[in-house]
């Protein structure tokens, strides 16, 4: 007789065709979403595009009018906050002022009254891995910006939470400490094991700390996928445009690995669309080769140039369009230059209306 075998879900969160309207306003649109354990997946879309609501319902904070939130295959929709094994770091920290950094960490063990030796355990163990040893008896607001994130960070995880929701955490920061709390976040996250939800209208944000883009707009996802396959291969014009830089224009398909645009003929590595369909083209900037206009593939003049520290960002006007270049070659304004494109890098869209 054969067993049975029984496989466990991979998911600890299953977002189940959810829908959500503040007064006339549709928040979001019949919204599904796996999140696998120990994952770090960061909700990315433009203001209003629903991932804050996203994740309120996750935590228990806000309900979604239509669809199921499940926590390991267990619905949890009527389930409150304090009841799921979710804690959530937001981006206006909320320390309390009257207390010290131990008092802030220890708050939430003190509620579950365990004893004192094993508060203290917890404690000096998380300040150790939030890089914070020896702060227990500072006040909060004696702390810069980063130190104070690091303390709500700390007193999330000090209650040992499945799931750790942060939303917009670094918006507060500037530019030097947010990219160096990129790196602490995720080095925490793998450390830890546990699963991260972060909520951000950064991209280079989202790209840096991400195993799993999820990009939203209007309460809908747009595209889902590692951080290389969402800007290597966006699906739409709005996860074009918003991935990063992009130059797009109309083309046609005329057949598996050719594609004509700025009429001209190129060579490309996509397949499986229809003779002669009309897409979209859409080409990265530091993916345009500047060559001699004798050996371009495209010919145009240069319009403008700015110096971007690490490249020079050129605006160059082809007969059919304007191209984005980023080279690290100065080249002047009014100059004729010539432009190749290797197949590799020129990514075919499925028109769409996302703009």
């Amino acid at each position: 007789m054969e067993k049975e075998v029984f496989i466990l879900t991979e998911n600890i969160i299953e977002i189940k065709n959810i829908s959500k309207t503040f007064e006339d306003l549709k928040v979001l649109d019949n919204l599904s979403l796996d999140i696998k354990k120990n994952e770090f997946v960061t909700l990315l879309g433009p203001s209003g595009c629903g991932k804050t609501t996203t994740l309120k319902i996750i935590a228990g904070f806000e309900s979604c009018d239509e669809g199921q939130v499940l926590f390991e295959d267990n619905k949890i929709n009527d389930l409150p906050p304090y009841k799921r094994q979710i804690n959530t770091v937001f981006q206006k920290y909320a320390l309390f002022p009257h207390m010290n950094v131990y008092e802030n960490i220890a708050f939430g063990l003190k509620i579950k009254k365990l004893p004192k030796e094993q508060i203290d355990a917890k404690v000096k163990e998380v300040l150790k891995l939030v890089d914070l040893e020896g702060f227990e008896k500072r006040k909060t607001d004696s702390l810069s910006g980063g130190q104070q994130q690091r303390i709500a960070i700390a007193r999330a995880i000090v209650n040992e939470p499945r799931v750790l929701l942060l939303d917009e955490p670094l918006g507060a920061l500037d530019l030097k400490l947010r990219k160096e709390m990129q790196i602490e976040l995720k080095r925490i996250q793998k450390q830890l094991g546990i699963t991260f939800i972060f909520v951000t209208h950064d991209q280079e944000e989202a790209l840096t700390m991400s195993d799993t883009v999820v990009v939203m707009n209007k309460g809908i996802i747009q595209q889902m996928g590692t951080p290389e396959d969402i800007y290597n291969e966006p699906e739409n014009r709005f996860v074009a445009k918003f991935i990063g830089e992009s130059n797009i224009t109309e083309g046609v398909m005329l057949e598996d690995y050719k594609v004509q645009f700025c009429g001209r003929l190129f060579e490309c590595v996509d397949k499986g669309f229809s003779k002669n369909e009309d897409i979209d083209v859409v080409i990265r900037p530091e993916d345009v080769k500047i060559v001699s206009k004798e050996k371009g593939h495209l010919t145009g003049v240069v319009k403008s140039t700015v110096f971007k520290g690490v490249h020079y960002e050129l605006e160059v006007e082809e007969k059919h369009m304007t191209f984005i270049i980023h080279t690290t070659k100065n080249i002047a304004v009014g100059e004729e230059i010539g432009m190749d494109i290797y197949p590799e890098d020129i990514h075919i869209m499925k028109k769409s209306g996302d703009e």
